[in-house]
């Protein structure tokens, strides 16, 4: 327990933003799975949108601080990677 008012002040901080960062973190798994499902659809519309909105959630995740920018950028190469990867014939 903090036994100063700077520390009970820290400890309030760390609460809000530790809430904070929790519900995106929440969003990016969301956006991320939501991407992976509709790549397994084999819809091309569908995917690429997926895609767009799972980078865009990971890009605003990483400038707020609540991922490194490098694993964002991980992330979202993997994803349009396994986007990429899904046979030709589907994407026409």
């Amino acid at each position: 327990m903090a036994n100063t008012k700077s520390a009970e002040k820290r400890a309030r901080q760390n609460g809000v933003r530790r809430a904070r960062n929790q519900s995106v973190r929440t969003q990016v798994k969301s956006a991320v799975k939501q991407a992976r499902e509709a790549f397994a659809t084999k819809d091309v519309a569908a995917s690429q949108q997926a895609l767009r909105d799972a980078m865009k959630t990971l890009s605003t995740a990483a400038s707020k601080g609540v991922l490194h920018k490098r694993n964002a950028a991980r992330r979202i190469s993997r994803l349009a990677r396994a986007l990429k990867a899904q046979p030709a014939a589907s994407r026409t």
